[in-house]
């Protein structure tokens, strides 16, 4: 039997309308405390529980980053694929290109012209690569959002 502001008369405590249920009027054990555990061995629980927690984190970072360095080696090795063939492509188009050039100049100074513009293209490639490593920065998804849950998860055992 609860007052009307949810405080149990009988035992002098708050009560939770969600989880009480009838209460003998001899019965002295407070509602919620089911749990016959000693302290050490809630602490042994929760030692246990973080040793596991903390495995089960770094299994799931090691699988994560295996996942991701296998996509980036086939990527890796898809490129260097086609930077072989874009390499025959560009040699052979450079010597067409000075070849139709040497139509209205020597020959000579259409290969420097052609030179030059590949010069150009490198440059600016090199400075956009460079750039996007330095912006590169990995990150664990699932792992960071499963870390915040378990520092969650332990400052609720610790209330």
């Amino acid at each position: 039997m609860t007052g009307p502001s949810g405080f149990d008369p009988i035992v002098g405590t708050p009560v939770d309308p969600m989880t009480s249920g009838s209460h003998a009027v001899g019965d002295a054990t407070p509602r919620g405390s089911g749990d016959e555990r000693s302290l050490g061995e809630i602490v042994g629980d929760i030692s246990t529980d973080l040793t596991t927690l903390v495995k089960k984190e770094l299994e799931l970072a090691r699988t994560e980053l295996k996942e991701e360095a296998t996509k980036a080696g086939k990527g890796a090795g898809m490129l260097g694929g086609a930077g072989v063939a874009g390499l025959l492509a560009l040699i052979l188009g450079s010597f067409a290109l000075a070849y139709l050039l040497d139509n209205w100049m020597p020959v000579e100074l259409a290969l420097l012209i052609v030179t030059l513009l590949w010069a150009i293209v490198g440059a600016v490639l090199a400075a956009k690569g460079r750039k996007e490593l330095k912006n590169a920065n990995p990150q664990l998804p699932e792992t960071q959002q499963t870390l915040k849950e378990d520092a969650q998860w332990v400052k609720a055992q610790k209330s």
